[in-house]
């Protein structure tokens, strides 16, 4: 060989490269940006380094920058070549190719990594890529009790992708991700992982589930609470008191609009009542001057509705200008011997008043009452509501259903022992079963009544500061639309706001991010992001994560079903992970209905179902039966046709 091909060789040769880990240099350094030069001996494809191999410039992954006795790790959020990021001019000839880097985080070597950064890069540090070894720094935990696993990073799937607990809880979270994606089930993985009961021994997670998805997602970790409740299966009867409401939750999920003269009658006959309750059969020893229409204090909304109808439609035997009270009103003689037609408020019969009669010169004559051109509307919806069976929940909430004299079997603290007591870490709010237009006000109610009872016991042994409660909300753009005044959204709100400093802490679930309250939504310190492919949804997503990672986002649409990018507060870099799927048996009852169920090895359906099998005894009276009754498990159901050979 000459000189000449051996000196062409050796200036067209890419140089060797000492350090297999070495991507390139830095070039640029804009805040948490840095913009980096490829080397030209980085390959385009495979790296290869202490013989693991890694893909070179792939968005989301990670890179390690040495600086001084620091390590700062980054985030790789674009990728380009030819004149970007700088001007054309200066491109090499062959192009420049570069990555753009977010700083996330610092370790010394070998010790525990940290988010945020104390120092920048300088021009011309060496960048390198992350390796298996880096990874498993990075991503170690902290606290070996304060974190849980729930999957696999993506790029690495040896090694495990964890979660802070105490942020997940305390700092509020987000699991969203579009139809199909892996919502549910990874839904299910964390709170399987958080109610763990050999390592949290005294965890309380409630889940208000809309559709009745998780009722055997848990297993024996949850109880599950639902309207029309199946005892042989283990479920309890959903009871939620009225009594527990505050005056205005109660008016506007049991009567409507109420204003002027009627709203003022309704709050004296609440307050007189609540001043005369039981708990318990037990006097409230509160002072009169104590009670207030909010102080949670059983009442009998029978007799209420009874002397709010009285007062309304009661004729007497004096005008108005004269003294007019029980005593004087006319009820209509019924019966032998002959008594006055009262009504009966537990069974919602209404008194019977005399017709008014004002004839010259008789003695028996009859008057209106002093309300009786008031409107009543609220009492029509109140009488409607007591009278709807699907309402007994609320009206008649079994050992806390109130007598006449207002005492109660129960009180309020045997209605949070069993909501979040210790028998089992999960409640699970099956609301299935409630009436759509009141769905919005029950969940506002629930969730008010769950946070007044933490925040204010917040110093006892079972208040929130003392022992967290995680509030789980599923299909939460449901009821936390965007500038909501509904019940849920006021009282998600001040969760979202308040709920760090007194132990709730909030988990929004959700296909459709765009549509939830930014206000809540911008609260969540982590989100867990699986598949999305509307844009308004993922740039709801991006504007509300804490991490300047808008390049990361964009690969969202290409996601895996149960791949998930997980970043924010738990997470000490973010994580592209695979999430675990929960165990046969523990999965929540989401997955898609198959119309062409799949052929086995010998050639058979694996189960029947589906449009691939001939119908036989078609009978529709099981589905009318539960569709009257509002329970899928309702009558008798006809065995399943065979699978199809």
């Amino acid at each position: 060989m000459n000189n000449f091909t051996a000196e062409a060789i050796m200036m067209h040769s890419p140089p060797s490269n000492p350090d297999p880990a070495r991507l390139g240099t830095v070039e640029d350094v804009n805040g948490s940006s840095v913009s980096v030069k490829l080397a030209e001996s980085t390959p385009g494809g495979l790296l290869f380094v202490n013989g693991e191999a890694y893909r070179v410039g792939q968005v989301g992954g990670f890179v390690r920058i040495p600086s001084g006795y620091v390590d700062l790790y980054g985030v790789i959020s674009q990728v380009g070549a030819g004149a970007a990021p700088g001007p054309p001019e200066l491109a090499p000839q062959f192009g420049n190719r570069w990555l753009r880097v977010e700083l996330v985080g610092q370790g010394r070597r070998g010790t525990k990594f940290e988010r945020g950064i104390s120092q920048y890069p300088s021009i011309g540090d060496s960048v390198h890529v992350v390796t298996e070894s880096d990874l498993r720094t990075v991503y170690a935990p902290g606290d070996e009790d304060g974190y849980v696993a729930v999957g696999r990073v993506a790029s690495a799937e040896s090694i495990r992708a964890y979660l802070d607990l105490n942020r997940l809880v305390s700092r509020h979270s987000a699991v969203v991700g579009s139809t199909g994606a892996g919502k549910s089930n990874a839904v299910a993985n964390l709170l399987g992982a958080v109610s763990d009961r050999t390592r949290f021994k005294s965890a309380r997670v409630v889940l208000f589930d809309l559709h009745g998805e998780y009722a055997k997602a848990f297993g024996g970790l949850a109880k599950v609470f639902r309207v029309g409740a199946d005892a042989k299966a283990g479920e309890r009867e959903l009871h939620v008191p009225f009594w527990a409401l505050t005056a205005e939750e109660l008016i506007s999920l049991a009567m409507g609009p109420a204003s002027g003269t009627p709203l003022t009658l309704l709050q004296e006959r609440l307050l007189s009542s609540k001043r005369a309750s039981k708990a318990g059969g037990v006097p409230h020893g509160l002072s009169d001057l104590a009670v207030t229409v909010d102080t949670p204090l059983p009442f009998s909304v029978y007799q209420l509705w009874h002397d709010l109808y009285s007062l309304h439609c009661s004729t007497h035997s004096v005008s108005k200008n004269q003294n007019q009270t029980e005593a004087t009103r006319t009820y209509i003689q019924e019966g032998l011997p002959a008594a006055n037609a009262v009504g009966d408020s537990d069974k919602l019969d209404r008194p019977r008043f005399r017709p008014l009669k004002d004839v010259k010169d008789d003695p028996d004559k009859v008057y209106a009452g002093l309300y009786g051109d008031l409107p009543r509307a609220h009492l029509d919806v109140l009488e409607s509501k007591l009278r709807d069976p699907r309402m007994q929940f609320l009206f008649r909430p079994g050992e806390w259903a109130v007598a006449k004299d207002g005492t109660t079997k129960s009180d309020l603290d045997a209605l949070l022992a069993a909501w979040i007591g210790a028998d089992a870490p999960i409640s699970v709010f099956d609301l299935s079963g409630i009436p759509t237009a009141v769905v919005d006000d029950l969940v506002g109610a629930v969730l008010r009544i769950l946070y007044d009872a933490v925040f204010w016991g917040r110093l006892k042994q079972e208040g929130g500061r003392e022992r967290p409660l995680l509030v789980v909300l599923e299909e939460a753009h449901v009821y936390l639309g965007a500038q909501s005044k509904s019940r849920a959204a006021t009282a998600a709100r001040r969760i979202a706001k308040e709920g760090r400093k007194y132990g709730v802490g909030l988990m929004l679930v959700s296909q459709r991010p765009s549509e939830v309250d930014t206000t809540i939504l911008s609260q969540c310190g982590t989100v867990v992001a699986l598949r999305l492919t509307n844009d308004l949804d993922r740039a709801q997503v991006t504007s509300c994560a804490s991490d300047n990672l808008k390049g990361l986002f964009s690969m969202l649409p290409i996601l895996r079903t149960g791949e998930a990018l997980i970043v924010g507060e738990a997470v000490n870099m973010p994580i592209r992970a695979i999430i675990d799927r929960p165990p046969e048996g523990q999965r929540p009852d989401s997955d898609d209905p198959v119309v062409v169920v799949p052929r086995g090895v010998d050639g058979k359906r694996l189960r029947s179902g589906g449009w691939t099998e001939p119908v036989q005894d078609e009978d529709y009276k099981p589905l009318v039966e539960a569709w009257r009754k509002q329970d899928p498990n309702a009558g008798h159901t006809t065995p399943p046709a065979g699978p199809e050979v």
